[in-house]
């Protein structure tokens, strides 16, 4: 994304990156209850998080989330 601040993306919140991923975060209110709506602004990419999704996360352990940041582990494999 450069010097694009979340300003110059229409229809995108506040940006969360580093070097490695850029991240849109919104709210999101359409479902049944408030959520977060992530946007990898690389692929574009949509995830919506429910607050139990959060907390999960909030309560792993750090083997597990290490697991879960391995990129090798799901997104960058072939498809095919």
């Amino acid at each position: 994304m450069g010097d694009r601040g979340p300003d110059d993306i229409p229809g995108v919140g506040p940006v969360v990156g580093n070097e490695f991923a850029e991240v849109a975060v919104d709210v999101d209110a359409e479902g049944n209850s408030a959520r977060l709506r992530l946007t990898d602004l690389r692929t574009g990419r949509v995830r919506f998080l429910d607050a139990l999704e959060l907390e999960t996360i909030i309560w792993l352990a750090d083997g597990h989330l290490t697991e879960l940041l391995d990129p090798s582990a799901d997104r960058w494999r072939d498809r095919s």
